[in-house]
């Protein structure tokens, strides 16, 4: 059915489509709401030193 190198070329497709899915579920998971979460709270962070600075002045 397979040579053995074309096995080794299967094998070495599957080992990157896993490595490429699993990377893809881990970054939207945890790295992009990671991302969002802490650019949205320095946003919140800016607002309210600006708010606050004027309120001062």
């Amino acid at each position: 059915m397979f040579e053995f190198d074309q096995y080794l070329g299967f094998l070495a497709f599957l080992t990157i489509l896993t490595i490429g899915f699993w990377l893809m579920i881990f970054l939207l998971t945890f790295v992009i709401p990671y991302w969002i979460g802490g650019s949205l709270m320095e946003f919140l962070k800016e607002k309210r030193d600006e708010k606050k600075a004027g309120q001062d002045a």
